[in-house]
């Protein structure tokens, strides 16, 4: 996570003729917005260096002859600092036609519409039309991942996707490829996404200014299936679009959403209405079982590595094939109640399982790739999940039905596969997994509950956590990581230390692909920043506080499943309906 440097030492500077005293390692941009000045910017990301590509936050300072980009320009000791005048106001809306000039004007037709930073600094300058000559690069649009849609001639040159992937993801899948006008953004030797080391997390969509990428829309589907009599439509919510969701209708970020979104289901046509929390409640008692059989037996190698993650699991299974064996065989939530809905619930309410369709709404695009892997992820005999949707693509759904979320009196989910605790909802941040696995572990290992529910040692952003969680005198060492950025540096001891046939580090990891976790996935709302993430942070923890239970080996009716359906955790049905297997996979596609 980019942050500024914060240096202790304070400097009088002035910002429009007001005085101000800041710290000396703040830019003029962050300065300004602590006075309450907006300056525009269009390259710049909370979360990323500044690349000053876009030239239109040059400011004005008192002395000096040239216009300074605020964004990379630090302050000084009795600067004096003019942020708007009509001159900068003329020299922004140059450098906005410009780019206009080489940019489509395709607003109606494009997935960013009315959630575009170029269209919302077009609408503030007042553009009306064109002055310079239409200039577009010609090149085609790649869908080949079925996750990510790359749309070269849309691509304002800005960087930050460039930046996000190679130095905070360290995948290396997009570059600016060729020079000068020739220039664009394309994976590595100018070959398609899916033939790239691209693992589908979505940060780069995440952070695109503009329309170059966005997700692969499937909403068609998704509506062609609730049209239909003869389906049986299903959905299931995850934990990190309830806390994100609100933002898209005037909420503050973290906002609870979760019954009106139950409620929401049921009016666009859904038979079943499930939680994917209750997908993660049953993933903490397989996974904490395989964690407890791979301790107590020896039989499995350790540590084990959290495998819930599809972006994580494809980078896995290219840049680290040889700790394949490490994963956890655990499914992910959302496939486990895609299974156990074509089985369990499809034979309790005596339903043909070949016309349910299941619908996920994720903050993820990797889970895109996900379903499709139907090697891994067709154990009911079935296409497990048939379609994941994003936060993003829930919203549009929402807005084009006319229904009026906040509006709707709050509903309770399917129980068969739709009550959930407290630790099945902490899934959506970086840690919770962990967190869950260890209350439920602490529990099968001694017979009885942690008297401190709350585990600070692995919550917060910082990039990787360890400690060490006495269980009966027996001390389990764990880590956890978020952002394959990080990662890397985790997954590296373990490989130096297999090499060097040195014991292991630790015991048990937990990885998320996305910075934050899932409240951060490359499918939620646009524009997210740390704080933001600490907002839909603190939404999911009160979500876990407000839970009557908060231990997922309490839920009631995972109970119920493995009496009348898997026996027990780690059963052979339950290896067969919940578990998982991976391959390596190269880098680089023929």
């Amino acid at each position: 996570m980019y942050m500024e440097k914060v240096t202790g030492k304070m400097v009088d500077i002035k910002i429009n003729g007001k005085d101000f005293n800041v710290d000396q390692g703040m830019t003029i941009l962050e300065a300004a917005r602590l006075a309450h000045v907006k300056i525009p910017t269009l390259c710049k990301h909370d979360d990323l260096p500044a690349t000053a590509s876009c030239g239109i936050c040059v400011v004005k300072i008192k002395g000096n002859r040239k216009l300074l980009r605020a964004c990379c320009t630090y302050v000084e000791p009795g600067m004096d600092i003019t942020t708007h005048d009509g001159e900068l106001y003329q020299v922004r809306k140059s450098v906005l036609d410009l780019i206009l000039s080489t940019h489509p004007f395709l607003c109606l037709t494009c997935l960013r519409n009315g959630d575009c930073e170029l269209q919302t600094l077009s609408e503030e300058f007042g553009i009306r039309s064109r002055p310079y000559k239409e200039m577009l690069q010609q090149a085609p649009k790649d869908a080949s991942t079925k996750a990510i849609v790359l749309e070269p001639v849309k691509c304002i040159h800005c960087g930050r996707c460039v930046e996000v992937c190679q130095n905070i993801q360290k995948v290396y899948a997009l570059e600016f490829v060729n020079r000068g006008f020739e220039s664009r953004i394309a994976p590595a030797g100018d070959i398609s996404l899916a033939d790239s080391p691209c693992i589908k997390c979505g940060q780069c969509s995440a952070h695109c200014p503009v329309g170059a990428l966005v997700e692969f829309s499937e909403i068609p589907k998704v509506w062609d299936a609730l049209g239909k009599p003869e389906i049986f439509p299903i959905v299931q919510v995850a934990p990190a679009v309830r806390v994100a969701i609100g933002e898209a209708f005037g909420l503050p970020s973290g906002t609870i959403l979760t019954k009106k979104l139950y409620a929401l289901f049921r009016r666009l046509g859904f038979k079943a209405v499930f939680d994917t929390n209750f997908g993660a409640d049953l993933t903490i008692m397989e996974e904490s079982s395989e964690l407890i059989s791979r301790i107590n037996t020896g039989k499995g190698a350790m540590p084990m590595i959290t495998s819930c993650c599809p972006a994580w699991v494809d980078f896995l299974e290219k840049y680290y094939p040889d700790l394949i064996e490490h994963f956890s065989s655990a499914k992910s939530p959302h496939e486990m109640v895609g299974a156990m809905a074509k089985t369990y619930y499809a034979q309790k309410m005596k339903i043909d399982p070949a016309t349910m369709f299941v619908v996920s709404v994720m903050p993820c695009t990797a889970k895109k790739y996900e379903v499709s892997r139907t090697e891994d992820m067709s154990s009911s005999g079935y296409q497990d999940v048939d379609v994941s949707i994003t936060t993003r693509e829930l919203v549009r759904m929402i807005k084009s039905s006319g229904i009026q979320l906040l509006e709707l009196e709050d509903e309770e989910a399917d129980s068969a596969l739709g009550t959930y605790t407290g630790a099945g909802t902490i899934f959506g941040v970086t840690g919770g997994v962990m967190e869950a696995a260890i209350r439920t572990a602490y529990f099968f290992l001694t017979g009885r509950n942690l008297d401190k529910i709350d585990v600070d040692a692995v919550r917060g952003l910082k990039g990787v956590k360890s400690g060490e969680i006495d269980i009966n005198g027996k001390k389990i060492r764990v880590a956890v990581a978020h952002g394959t950025g990080n990662v890397r540096a985790v997954m590296d001891e373990l490989r130096a230390a297999k090499k060097a046939g040195t014991p292991m580090p630790y015991d048990f990891i937990e990885v998320m692909a996305c910075e934050g976790g899932c409240i951060a996935g490359g499918g939620q709302p646009y524009q997210v920043t740390n704080a933001i993430r600490r907002k839909r942070t603190e939404g999911i923890y009160t979500d876990d506080k407000k839970s009557k239970l908060r231990r997922s080996h309490e839920n009631p009716d995972v109970q119920q499943l493995y009496r009348d359906f898997l026996d027990k955790p780690l059963s052979p049905k339950a290896h067969k309906l919940l578990h998982n297997h991976y391959k390596a996979r190269p880098l680089y596609y023929k």
